[in-house]
């Protein structure tokens, strides 16, 4: 008989209440949970579908090792104790730091998974953690250190509230909200016209945002911060700012009016190409709105000045009086006081800097963007095994050509994974992990730690079904690991020996494997006054929290010494320097092609590509999208193939017209470009081209502050396809073509 189980769901930030029906111990369909107490009735097509993926035949079941170019099924054992000695060796050799991790964005959507993969690089002693939030976000987390004194200190848009917002580089339509869990997005943003407030899309392109709701303001990729600097003169110009806020909780305003004196709406707009009049009628609705907010995403985060764009952002909300205020932007709170905890652990907080670029660490983690670097360059604390945990660096990290060669210099390199990646295809081991809906799991870190949810609720979930093979989960697998380094978890070996006895139960039990995961988290719901697991998982549809409270951030819960917001942070100014020097560069490159990305509602990075549904007919590649004008002035018609060339590689791939694009815009489709992983019976047969071959990685091409590679506004060269006539094939070009 079919059975009914309720979860929720983990390959985004919406984490969307699912309701799933079991067959014979499998899913055999799943469907948007109508009784949620947050997300009511709202799921995507991929979270609704995500079982397929899971149930893919090219699914990792058993740890692999690879001999040669062939990959051979070994017993856990052996895998581990594999690892263990060639850890061992590399650390006797050149020391902890030698052995690095890069951790991608599916770990964040689990609770105990990067807890357990940080146990153990402290085990190991190393600093060498990369992530990819360098990729997307590091520089929200880079400035809110500086900014507010934790990293994630991150306000957000009072959405049911918000009488004016401003979004910029964001489509929330398609890729959902970011830093924020906002179920069903299209008909929250239309609500807020609905209540008679104003929303306006800030986007190079009209994007499935702008045409559901609001009024699209076209701005030229990367100058986000040349609109951000005339946003604030003319904010501040008006009598934008609330001086009784102001004085009672920042410093720094003054450096902020010197910094955007010069900085007019008609200056930027050289740039920009937003009218001086239509920045104006901006200004001013955001000024005069009861509760006004400017939200961004990746857009902005990664356009080259994410760090600088964005701080100006958050003192544009600041200065407004719309910081902490109904309707404006609100700090959540967490189960626990996150940033009080962060401060006394140092947990987020690390000073280290890598030993390539000198890049500080954001959220204790190094940019992704020099790891090849890190593993090419001789010398010191050189990197020589890595471990890939929840991520797929070969596609996602800038320059990937240049990765992929450092790759096969590793003398260790594991993945942590549930398909046959490209970078499992250059691994010496990979071990499959359990999926979404095979753990236990409490919502992940940023809404359960921090409060972003703008509904606030708990909910507890156990597995819906059990792996078919030997998978384990993260967390285990890396007090396994733990143990085979000889590296005992957070360093404890106390703590060791208590979890690999508790892990130790299962087995005995005739089970597999793995850690008392509801017993862990059930011990931090009681600790935080939440009962335990059992009591909220017996609330299958989610435990209503309390609303967030307006006026509990500012004098009560700002973590930095004074308690004050810095308005104007040291490390922050001293990069406004380059401004002038990036301003006339992109003057002299008006004419240019600036590229972007996009995404479809049928794709999710790199993950959903090995799905036959989501690939098929005219999806089964990506697409460079142009401007009918610029088609033209490059002679290429609708369904071509084009040469796209930047300074580090060409990529050949057909060509889709869209007016939708303001002209001098073409945009490419992130996440595909899988012909290097042979394993994925699907993805590997797509005819799609990976964007950030196009991106340039190394430490001159990183935002300094905070790491960010730059992945869109990269300026291009379009031309028809010249020689072979074969979608999906690159070569690499040097520097300055």
């Amino acid at each position: 008989m079919p059975e009914t189980r309720h979860t929720f769901c983990r390959i985004c930030e919406s984490l969307c209440g699912l309701e799933v029906t079991l067959e014979q111990g499998r899913v055999a369909q799943i469907r948007p949970d109508a009784d949620h107490v947050a997300t009511g009735g709202f799921g995507c097509v991929k979270g609704l579908k995500q079982h397929q993926l899971f149930d893919s035949p090219d699914r990792l079941k058993h740890p692999l090792k690879r001999v040669g170019r062939e990959f051979h099924r070994v017993a856990w054992d052996d895998a581990l104790s594999g690892i263990g000695e060639t850890v061992q060796r590399i650390r006797a050799e050149s020391g902890p730091d030698a052995v690095a991790m890069y951790v991608g964005t599916a770990a964040g959507f689990s609770l105990l998974h990067p807890i357990f993969a940080q146990g153990f690089m402290t085990g190991l002693g190393s600093k060498s953690m990369y992530a990819s939030a360098s990729q997307d976000c590091s520089n929200k987390f880079a400035v809110a250190r500086e900014v507010y004194g934790f990293p994630f200190t991150q306000p957000f848009p009072d959405v049911d509230q918000v009488q004016c917002l401003i979004v910029v580089g964001a489509n929330p339509v398609v890729s959902k909200w970011s830093f924020l869990q906002v179920p069903n997005p299209m008909e929250r943003l239309r609500a807020i016209e609905e209540r008679g407030g104003q929303l306006f899309i800030v986007d190079p392109r009209r994007t499935e945002t702008a045409k559901a709701a609001g009024r699209h303001v076209p701005i030229r990729p990367g100058t986000d911060v040349f609109f951000y600097l005339s946003f604030l003169h003319e904010l501040l110009a008006t009598g934008g700012v609330d001086r009784d806020v102001v004085a009672a909780h920042t410093r720094g305003l003054d450096a902020i009016e010197e910094l955007t004196a010069n900085w007019t709406p008609e200056r930027t707009a050289q740039v920009t190409r937003i009218p001086p009049g239509a920045l104006r009628e901006m200004v001013a609705a955001y000024r005069d709105a009861d509760g006004a907010a400017l939200y961004s995403s990746t857009g902005v985060n990664m356009g080259g000045h994410g760090a600088l764009a964005f701080w100006l952002q958050e003192v544009a909300n600041a200065v407004s009086g719309n910081l902490d205020r109904a309707g404006g932007t609100l700090v959540g709170r967490g189960i626990l006081d996150f940033a009080k905890l962060g401060k006394r652990s140092g947990f987020g907080l690390s000073r280290e800097t890598s030993r390539i670029g000198e890049f500080a660490a954001v959220n204790d983690a190094f940019p992704g963007g020099v790891l090849a670097d890190e593993i090419l360059t001789p010398g010191p604390r050189r990197v020589r095994a890595l471990f890939v945990t929840g991520g797929n660096p070969l596609i996602t990290i800038p320059n990937s050509a240049r990765l992929r060669e450092a790759f096969e210099q590793l003398d260790l390199l594991v993945t942590l994974d549930i398909l046959p990646t490209e970078t499992g295809h250059l691994a010496h081991y990979m071990l499959p992990a359990t999926s979404p809906l095979e753990r236990w799991d409490l919502p992940f870190a940023f809404p359960l730690l921090m409060g972003m949810q703008s509904r606030p609720y708990l909910q507890a979930t156990r597995p819906v079904v059990e792996p078919d093979g030997e998978q384990r989960d993260e967390a285990t697998i890396y007090l396994d690991l733990c143990r085979a380094c000889d590296a005992p978890i957070f360093g404890s070996k106390l703590a060791q020996r208590a979890l690999e006895g508790a892990a130790a139960v299962s087995s005995r039990r005739g089970g597999r494997r793995t850690l008392p995961q509801e017993g862990l988290m059930s011990l931090l719901l009681r600790l935080t006054g939440n009962g335990g697991f059992g009591r909220l998982h017996a609330e299958p549809h989610g435990r209503p929290l309390p609303a967030h409270e307006a006026g509990s951030y500012l004098g009560e819960r700002v973590a930095s010494e004074d308690g004050r917001i810095d308005l104007a942070p040291a490390a922050l100014l001293a990069q406004t320097a380059r401004l002038e020097a990036d301003f006339e560069r992109e003057r002299a490159q008006r004419g240019r092609l600036k590229l972007i990305t996009r995404r479809h509602v049928k794709t999710h990075n790199s993950w959903t590509h090995n799905d036959p549904e989501f690939v098929s007919g005219v999806r089964h590649t990506n697409y460079l999208y142009m401007h009918p004008e610029d088609a033209a002035a490059a002679g290429i018609a609708h369904g071509e193939l084009a040469d796209v060339a930047s300074e580090t590689a060409v990529v050949r791939v057909p060509v889709h017209l869209l007016a939708d694009l303001q002209p001098g815009t073409v945009a490419l489709p992130h996440g595909w470009g899988h012909q290097g992983a042979p394993g994925l019976s699907v993805a590997s047969k797509t005819a799609g081209v990976n964007a950030n071959l196009l991106a340039a990685d190394g430490p001159g091409a990183l935002e300094p502050v905070s790491g960010m590679a730059r992945l869109t506004g990269i300026l291009v060269d379009v031309r028809p396809a010249a020689g072979p006539q074969d979608a999906g094939s690159w070569s690499g070009m040097s520097e300055g073509t």
